[in-house]
């Protein structure tokens, strides 16, 4: 269960995409001053959930379920077993 697009491996560095487009690499940058995101482990199950949003959605974090703290090597096996949810937060 996983809403990752590909490989990760297969995902392009920053380097590149900066290489690609100077405007793409500014908006990405803008976009990414903007986002707030929490990482961690479901209380219910094994997968690992990241959930993003816009700093104006901060608040509404709070009323999630809470997530456990995963180490390095529990996420790095969680992206290997494809248990990685992505949880957009309005």
């Amino acid at each position: 269960m996983t809403d990752l697009p590909g490989d990760p491996a297969e995902l392009p560095d920053s380097s590149a995409l900066e290489a690609a487009s100077p405007e793409l690499a500014r908006a990405l940058d803008a976009l990414g001053g903007q986002l707030v995101w929490r990482i961690g482990k479901d209380e219910a199950s094994d997968d690992v959930v990241v959930r993003l949003g816009f700093a104006s959605a901060t608040p509404r974090f709070a009323h999630l379920p809470r997530l456990r703290s995963a180490g390095d090597a529990e996420l790095q096996a969680a992206l290997a077993a494809k248990r990685v949810v992505i949880e957009w937060v309005d």
